[in-house]
């Protein structure tokens, strides 16, 4: 049996396109935490075009990023086309997350 190192495909990157992104998401979608086999099915999902390893170590990232966004870590921009929400205010509360407060209180 191959290792988990080993392409399904001929082709590999350490870099992903947006397209790869957006594969990638769905395939988590599609096998879960609870799927036998998870990352070698997600691999299988991406055409083979990316490792175990490589998805594997894609989804670390993913939840890191995911972390520190949520943490507070990664400052929001906003853009002309959409100013910032006049009532966006930093909650209190344990994970820090973003609260949206209504107007009509």
């Amino acid at each position: 049996m191959a290792s988990n190192s080993t392409k399904l495909g001929s082709s590999s990157s350490s870099e992903w396109t947006r397209g790869e992104d957006k594969m990638f998401e769905r395939a988590l979608a599609v096998y879960d935490t609870d799927t036998p086999d998870r990352w070698h099915n997600v691999a299988r999902y991406m055409g083979g075009t990316k490792s175990v390893d490589e998805v594997r170590r894609h989804y670390q990232l993913l939840v890191r990023d995911v972390a520190q966004i949520e943490s507070g870590g990664v400052p929001f921009h906003w853009y002309a086309a959409a100013p910032p929400p006049p009532t966006l205010q930093r909650g209190n509360n344990r994970s820090n997350r973003l609260k949206y407060t209504s107007e009509l209180q």
